[in-house]
This record gives C-alpha cells, sequence and structure tokens, in this order.
C-alpha cells in the first residue's frame, strides 16, 4: 500500500527496504529527522515522567498515558547531543515498536514535530559510510526533500534491544 514505507531504495548495491512512504518530521537540534508515519500512534506534550532507577540516561522513565505506563527515551541523550531544557514545543512522539514480546509502544521525547511529509524513494540515499564505526544501523536514509536532508530513522532500531529487553523485563 502507498504510504506504508514499502519501497526498496538501491545505490551502489545496497538496499534500504521500506524507505518509500509518509514520515513525521521532527527537530533534534540543528537537524530534521522522519520516522514512518505507520509507526507514529499519537503525539502529545511532555507530562509528568516518573522516573525508573537503573535505567541508562537516556530512558527518562514512563508516564501514564490514559491507563498505559509508557516508557520514555530522550532522543538527544540517545544520540549524543547536549541535553536541552523542555520548552512549549518540546513533545513526545509515541511509536509502536516490535519487542521480544509483541509490540509495545514507546515515547521519544522531540524538541519539535514539523510535519508529515511523503518521500518518494528515488529521494531517499543510503546513509554514507564514515568508515568508522557508527550505531548508523539507525537510520534507513537520507531523504532529500526541498533541498534539505532529513534524516529517516528506523523506530525499531532506535528503541533497540537491549531496551525491550530492559522495558520488557520491568513489565
Amino acid at each position: 500500500m502507498a504510504g506504508e514505507n514499502t519501497a526498496t531504495v538501491t545505490q551502489g548495491g545496497a538496499k534500504i527496504s521500506g524507505a518509500e512512504g509518509k514520515y513525521l518530521t521532527f527537530i533534534l537540534g540543528d537537524e530534521e529527522y522522519g520516522v514512518g508515519i505507520m509507526k507514529v500512534r499519537e503525539i502529545i506534550g511532555v507530562m509528568e515522567i516518573t522516573a525508573v532507577p537503573h535505567t541508562p540516561e537516556y530512558i527518562k522513565g514512563v508516564i501514564n498515558l490514559r491507563g498505559r505506563v509508557i516508557p520514555i527515551m530522550d532522543l538527544r541523550l540517545k544520540f549524543a547531543m547536549e541535553e536541552r531544557e523542555y520548552t512549549d514545543r518540546t513533545c513526545v512522539v509515541v511509536v509502536e515498536v516490535q519487542g521480544q514480546n509483541g509490540s509495545m509502544q514507546v515515547g521519544m521525547l522531540v524538541d519539535a514535530v514539523s510535519e508529515v511529509m511523503n518521500i518518494l524513494a528515488e529521494d531517499i540515499e543510503p546513509p554514507p559510510d564514515f568508515g568508522l564505526t557508527t550505531d548508523a544501523n539507525n537510520i534507513l536514509g537520507m531523504g532529500k526533500v526541498k533541498g534539505e536532508i532529513k534524516i529517516l530513522l528506523d523506530a525499531d532500531r532506535v528503541v533497540g534491544k537491549g531496551f525491550m529487553a530492559d522495558i520488557e523485563a520491568m513489565q
């Protein structure tokens, strides 16, 4: 189906599965990122977050969202950016990701939400190879939109297996 990030992008033999489609774009620092709209369940303002002991720094804690406990991760900290005070534009993007025990919802703190945009396969390139050992598995590709670059993230990989195992053990 169109808009469900189902196309495969190739460049120099590299394939990016599930890249084309609609993305919710958001801002972290000076960069704009996108996550596939089919992963997004809702966008909410920052609520009171209950800290959970013995978790990585980027896990801010959990919130109670209409009776459901949703773990919250700060993407700035996950991506080794400087921590910033929350503003009236700071949002939680609630995404549904796959864990060992099925799907679960996780909130990702972002500086601001931008818009939903359709990005075509021909406008997406694989992430550059910097020749370094980096955690580039989080990146689906680089979207070129109106002369700007949008870093397209894989929500399941951003959350990661370690995070999912920790959260599932808490439940």
